[in-house]
C-alpha cells in the first residue's frame, strides 16, 4: 500500500514534526514544514478525500499551480489567489516526499506515494539577480529609512555573504568577527559553516555596532522597536524590510527579498571568476545540482558578454 487515511496522516504528520525536534532540526525548517502540512491536510478535508495516495497528491500539486478564483482563495485564505511559482512548489514535493520516506521508514507504509511522481522542474530563467543600477538603488533607499545604519548594513551583508534569511536573523554577536571579515552560520541541517564578506560590508558592520554596547549573545540585527525592546528581526521582518526597501527603490521588474539577494549574490560571485565548490560551501548547499542552476545562468551571461564584446569585432579587420 503506498495511501494513508487522512486520520493517520493526521498523526503521524505531528510525530514527524516532533521526530525533527528531536533531531534538533532548525526552528525554521520545522516551521515550514508544519505550514506544508497543515495545507495539505487542509486540502485533503476541503476535497472531502478519505486518503492520502499518489491521486489525492498529484490533485494537490495541481492545486498549487493553479490560480483560486473561489472567494475563499488557496487554503481559505482570500489574499492568496496567485498559482505558486514553480520552486514554491518543488519546496512543498521536497518536504511532503521528506515526510513520506520518514513513514515508510517507520513501516506505516510499504512505498511512498512520491516514487510514482515526477520532481517539478524549476526554469533557471525563474531566479533573477539585481542588476548593477537596482543594487545601487536599494542601498540608497537603505541609507533614507528610520534605521539607515541597521538597514544598509542589512542590505550589504546579504548581498556580499549570500545568507539565508533565518541565517541573518539568528546571528549573534560570538559569531561575528569583523577583523577576519566572517561570520559563523548554522544552516539547514544544523551545518555550521564559515561565511565571508568585503571591506565595505564590514565598515558597514562595525559603523551599525559601534555605537552599541552588545554582549556575545546578543543578536547582531533587531526589529523595529530595537535592542532596548530585545525585539529579534524575525524572517517576515527581513522579508517585508527589503520588499519596502525594493518598493522605494523603484525595483519593479525583479522582485525584492532576502532570497533575491541571495541569488545575486551567487550569481555576482561566479560573474567574478568565483569557483562552484567554493560557492557551494558559501552558500550551504548539500549538493552541487543545487548550485548548479546559477552555473546555468553565469553561462549565458558570459555567452551573451563574449558576443556582444568580441574584441575583434572592435577592430577593422581586413579580410
Amino acid at each position: 500500500s503506498n495511501s494513508l487515511s487522512v486520520q493517520d496522516f493526521s498523526f503521524l504528520a505531528n510525530d514527524w514534526l516532533l521526530d525533527g525536534e528531536f533531531r534538533l532540526h532548525s526552528p525554521s525548517t520545522l516551521a515550514t514544514r508544519r505550514i506544508f502540512l497543515k495545507n495539505l491536510l487542509w486540502f485533503l478535508e476541503q476535497r472531502q478525500h478519505a486518503s492520502c495516495g499518489v491521486r489525492e497528491l498529484k490533485q494537490f500539486f495541481a492545486y498549487l499551480s493553479s490560480g483560486h478564483k473561489e472567494p475563499g482563495g488557496r487554503f481559505g485564505n482570500p489574499q492568496l489567489k496567485k498559482p505558486l511559482k514553480a520552486i514554491s512548489i518543488k519546496d512543498y514535493y521536497i518536504n511532503l516526499d521528506c515526510f513520506f520516506k520518514w513513514v515508510v521508514s517507520e513501516g506505516h507504509l510499504e512505498e511512498s506515494p512520491f516514487e510514482h511522481l515526477p520532481v517539478p522542474k524549476v526554469q533557471a530563467s525563474q531566479i533573477q539577480p539585481l542588476s548593477e543600477s537596482q543594487i545601487n538603488a536599494l542601498l540608497a533607499a537603505a541609507r533614507k529609512t528610520g534605521s539607515p545604519r541597521r538597514d544598509t548594513a542589512i542590505v550589504l551583508l546579504l548581498l556580499d555573504s549570500g545568507l539565508r534569511a533565518s541565517e541573518l536573523c539568528n546571528l549573534k554577536m560570538q559569531d561575528l568577527d569583523l577583523q577576519a571579515r566572517r561570520c559563523f552560520v548554522l544552516g539547514k541541517g544544523n551545518k555550521h559553516r564559515s561565511v565571508f564578506f568585503g571591506r565595505n560590508t564590514a565598515k558597514a558592520l562595525w559603523q551599525y555596532l559601534r555605537t552599541q554596547e552588545r554582549e556575545d549573545g546578543d543578536l547582531v540585527f533587531y526589529g523595529d522597536r530595537g535592542r532596548k525592546a530585545k525585539e529579534p528581526l524575525q524572517r517576515n521582518g527581513l522579508l517585508q524590510l527589503i520588499q519596502r526597501l525594493g518598493s522605494a527603490a523603484g525595483i519593479k521588474a525583479v522582485r525584492c527579498s532576502p532570497h533575491s539577494l541571495r541569488h545575486t549574490y551567487a550569481i555576482s560571485f561566479l560573474r567574478a571568476g568565483g569557483n562552484v565548490f567554493a560557492l557551494r560551501e558559501a552558500l550551504g548547499h548539500t549538493n552541487l545540482e543545487m548550485t548548479q542552476k546559477y552555473v546555468v545562468i553565469a553561462e549565458a551571461d558570459v555567452e551573451a558578454q563574449s558576443r556582444l564584446y568580441s574584441p575583434m569585432d572592435k577592430r577593422n579587420v581586413k579580410l
